[in-house]
C-alpha cells in the first residue's frame, strides 16, 4: 500500500515537471515568435519623427531634418522638408543659410564632428539640386557638442541626430 502511494505521488510529480516544462517552453517559444514578428515589422530606420525639438525656419516649414544612427542619408521626411526649405529660399534671393550638422552624443568628437558635416553636406547638396545657389549655403558641424536633448537615452539621441537651417540676414 505505501509502495502504490509513493508511486501515485511520484508520478504526479513527474507529470506536473512534465506539463510546467511545456507550459514554460511554450511561452518562450510566444515571446521568441512575438520577437521575430515586431523585429521583421518594425522600421529599420530610427530617424526622429516627432515635433518636440523642432521649430521653423518660416511659417510651416522645419528648420531641420534628422537622421538614423551613423547614417548621413536623407530620409524621405528630411527631402520634404529640404523641398519646402528650398521652395522658400528660391522665394526670398537674398537670404543665406548656415546648415548646422549634428550628432548624438555615442561616439568619439572627431567622429562625430565627421558625421555631422556629412549630414550637413547631404542637406545642402539636396538644396543646389532643387536649386538654391550653392554660395548662399554655409556648412558647420558641431558634432556632439550643442545636443538640442541633453538626456542620454534613445530619444534624445534621435533628437540630436539633425540639421538645423538658420538664416544669416
Amino acid at each position: 500500500m505505501l509502495l502504490n502511494n509513493l508511486s501515485k505521488v511520484i508520478l504526479v510529480l513527474i507529470v506536473t515537471l512534465f506539463l510546467g516544462a511545456c507550459a514554460t517552453k511554450q511561452q518562450a517559444t510566444t515571446a521568441t515568435a512575438t520577437a521575430t514578428a515586431t523585429a521583421t515589422t518594425a522600421p529599420t530606420d530610427d530617424a526622429y519623427t516627432g515635433t518636440e525639438t523642432v521649430k521653423y525656419l518660416a511659417d510651416g516649414i522645419s528648420d531641420r531634418i534628422f537622421f538614423a544612427t551613423n547614417k548621413s542619408d536623407l530620409t524621405s521626411a528630411a527631402t520634404a522638408t529640404l523641398a519646402k526649405q528650398s521652395t522658400y529660399l528660391k522665394a526670398n534671393p537674398t537670404l543665406n543659410v548656415v546648415l548646422e550638422g549634428h550628432a548624438d552624443e555615442r561616439g568619439t568628437r572627431e567622429y562625430n564632428l565627421a558625421l555631422g558635416e556629412r549630414r550637413a553636406t547631404a542637406a545642402k547638396n539636396y538644396l543646389i539640386s532643387n536649386g538654391v545657389a550653392a554660395n548662399r549655403i554655409k556648412v558647420i558641424s558641431y558634432g556632439k557638442e550643442k545636443p538640442a536633448n541633453p538626456a542620454s537615452n534613445v530619444l534624445a539621441w534621435s533628437q540630436n541626430r539633425r540639421t538645423v537651417t538658420v538664416k544669416t540676414n
